[in-house]
């Protein structure tokens, strides 16, 4: 049997675990936190937030994986009321329907975007200046990052079509992403999966006095693994964003989404979909609005309380509850221009050591290059954990 130890106790790492373990490894996870799920973990008390706005995209290979070991639990479906009151800020208004121009980088037919070139010029010869920024600012729900149109027009394609789907890809866990991060913690525990909480690993020097052995699953943020590993090629581009978490009362006619066109941003009612988010008469928003690097959060702030100007009139006499806070380095790979997935940091670190995250050299979008690393992280590490037992 071999055996197998994973930092991290997140999305990645339960992942990493359970396929390990699948595979009849011996595993151990450790993780500093006192609760598992990393980001994906959920607020406990009245207000169940989620670590920033979370979807669970159906179009990627983690949904069957889940599905198929029953992980994903019962799901929060959109009533078709609610999905009509999305609307869309365009040049300093509400509308209910996307620009024209923006259409035309959804239609049917259109070719693969390029790596080498950026979004903003990609997209510009399709549908013109106006409509390549309003697709670029729609896409930031699926980035996190405050200027899509300079990253890869590849790699924002592929956001932007996924973000726009009919049906929509995106899925809400009943109760938060915690009530998944249970469902997949307890199978990992069935599975005889070792779990330490409240225990962090600053070097790997500290698995030796803890009588571990064979390959290390590395599944932390890319900061955090370039700290614990001592390499400061561990780096990659990711998005900043401020956040808000905002409960109001109760008031008809609430908007159930608000993107941005004019900008980055992006607010969602999450109570339209599962009311146990928050106390009865109240409803729970989070938004997302990427910042620049020059940008303080209260700039993002700023830009959400004016999109919630527009969209919830008369909030502020509302709010029962308020939380604001900062992702820096936490949402996601974003893939400059001439670059792709597999230029990001490889998931083989040599010497028996791989890293799982976000951030790795794995296809998919947002959750989904987790999920793929983690099992490329498993696939590798079995892999060279028996030819080395081979070849002793």
């Amino acid at each position: 049997m071999h055996r197998i130890t994973v930092i991290g106790g997140g999305f990645a790492g339960l992942t990493a675990a359970i396929t390990a373990a699948e595979a009849g490894a011996k595993v151990t996870v450790y993780e500093a936190h006192h609760t598992l799920g990393g980001r994906a973990r959920t607020a406990e008390g009245p207000y169940r937030t989620n670590d920033g706005p979370h979807a669970l995209y159906s179009g990627g290979p983690h949904w069957a994986w889940l599905r198929q070991r029953d992980l994903i639990g019962p799901l929060a479906p959109i009533p078709p009321l609610e999905a009509a009151r999305l609307r869309l800020r365009y040049r300093g208004v509400l509308r209910r329907t996307p620009p024209f121009a923006l259409l035309k980088l959804l239609r049917r037919g259109l070719p693969q975007a390029p790596v080498d070139v950026d979004f903003l010029t990609w997209a510009t010869g399709i549908a013109g200046e106006e409509g390549a920024r309003a697709a670029a600012h729609y896409s930031a729900v699926a980035l996190f990052h405050h200027d899509p149109g300079a990253l890869s027009a590849a790699f924002v394609q592929e956001r932007l079509r996924r973000a726009t789907k009919l049906p929509p890809e995106a899925h809400y866990p009943r109760g938060g992403w915690a009530s998944m991060i249970d469902r997949m913690a307890a199978r990992a525990w069935n599975l005889g999966v070792r779990m330490e909480t409240l225990s962090r690993v600053d070097s790997l020097d500290d698995l030796d006095r803890r009588a571990a052995d064979g390959p290390v699953v590395v599944a932390t943020s890319l900061d955090a693994a370039r700290r614990l590993l001592g390499d400061d090629s561990l780096t990659w581009t990711s998005g900043r964003t401020a956040l808000l978490d905002l409960a109001v009362r109760t008031r008809h006619g609430d908007a159930f989404v608000v993107s941005d066109l004019d900008a980055t941003g992006w607010l969602e009612r999450f109570t339209a979909q599962d009311r146990s988010l928050a106390p009865a008469g109240e409803q729970l928003i989070q938004g997302q609005l990427p910042i620049a690097p020059h940008e303080t959060r209260a700039d993002g702030i700023a830009r959400a309380e004016q999109l919630l100007d527009l969209g919830f009139p008369g909030w502020r006499e509302r709010v029962t509850w308020r939380r604001e806070s900062t992702a820096n380095g936490r949402t996601g790979a974003v893939d400059l221009p001439g670059t792709s997935w597999r230029d990001r940091p490889a998931v083989d670190r040599g010497a028996g050591v791989y890293l799982a995250g976000d951030q790795v050299a794995a296809p998919g979008v947002l959750s989904e290059v987790s999920f793929n690393s983690a099992l490329t992280a498993v696939s590798l590490a079995l892999g060279r954990h028996a030819l080395d037992l081979k070849g002793a």
